[in-house]
């Protein structure tokens, strides 16, 4: 089994490999025959013409508007799903199992099918063009409404109980006692989220014409140029390094929380 896993996480790891050599070579290097993992030259232009702040060359503002998109989205998203999480886990009230078929059902539908309405949505709101358009119809995730009531349901209802007999409100007991309890599960979903929200192109790509409001995704498709332009593919790979760099990061630093989250959340309830 060990060979196996040794071969199949070589060839995980060999793109991000090749990205990041390409990272460092021209767009004649990086298409020359034989390939090369190391290129003869490392060429740092690749990076730092990304951050000449021009239109084709704006990464640090692209990286900034990420950023913002995401924080806007995953904070409320965090709050929202764990709130109503908490309430399918441990409230019984008429029609929850209704409600609760229908929040699962919805996860069934893809996104394209509904795209055209809320786009239409969008337009008469006026968030074309707005980081509005690229937070509000994502903060609602029924993924996360679902994993969240998954990972309260384990916990022991004598805990809110002694804590209703010491004279705290219910909301109370889901911001002392829940939140803290749920730290793997709702690191799983920001992990989740925080992905699926960087990485988002089509959407985006719909809802903004600014070029100063552009994302990460929207910039570097913008590198490759149109037909007939020289083809920036040595920019394309160091923009999407750095684009991969948080992403790493977060998973790395929250891998127990997000195991631990998933795993749980999916065993139990």
């Amino acid at each position: 089994i060990y060979p196996v896993i040794i071969i199949l996480g070589i060839l995980m790891v060999l793109p991000l490999l090749w990205m990041l050599s390409s990272s460092f070579k021209s767009t004649a290097e990086i298409f020359s025959y034989p390939p090369r993992l190391i290129p003869p030259v490392f060429r740092i232009d690749n990076y730092t013409n990304l951050f000449a702040g021009t239109a084709a060359f704006n990464f640090g503002r692209w990286f900034l508007n990420s950023v913002l998109v995401v924080m806007g989205y995953l904070i409320p998203s965090l709050f929202f799903c764990s709130l109503a999480g908490f309430g399918f886990a441990k409230y019984n009230f008429r029609g929850r199992g209704l409600l609760f078929s229908i929040l699962l059902s919805s996860m069934m539908i893809p996104f394209y099918t509904i795209l055209i309405p809320v786009y239409t949505l969008m337009v008469h709101l006026g968030w074309t063009d707005t980081y509005l358009a690229l937070i509000i119809p994502f903060v609602a995730s029924a993924f996360g409404v679902f994993l969240m009531r998954q990972y309260i349901v384990t916990i022991p209802d004598e805990l809110l109980d002694a804590a209703r007999i010491d004279g705290a409100s219910e909301f109370g007991i889901y911001w002392r006692i829940i939140l803290p309890l749920c730290k793997p599960a709702l690191a799983a979903l920001a992990v989740i989220g925080f992905m699926g929200s960087w990485n988002s192109y089509f959407w985006p790509m719909l809802v903004l014409t600014d070029p100063n409001k552009f994302t990460i995704p929207m910039g570097v498709v913008g590198l490759t140029g149109s037909v007939g332009e020289e083809q920036k593919f040595g920019a394309v790979m160091a923009s999407s390094t750095l684009a991969v760099l948080p992403i790493l990061i977060l998973f790395i630093a929250m891998q127990k929380q997000f195991i631990s989250g998933i795993t749980l959340g999916s065993i139990k309830g």
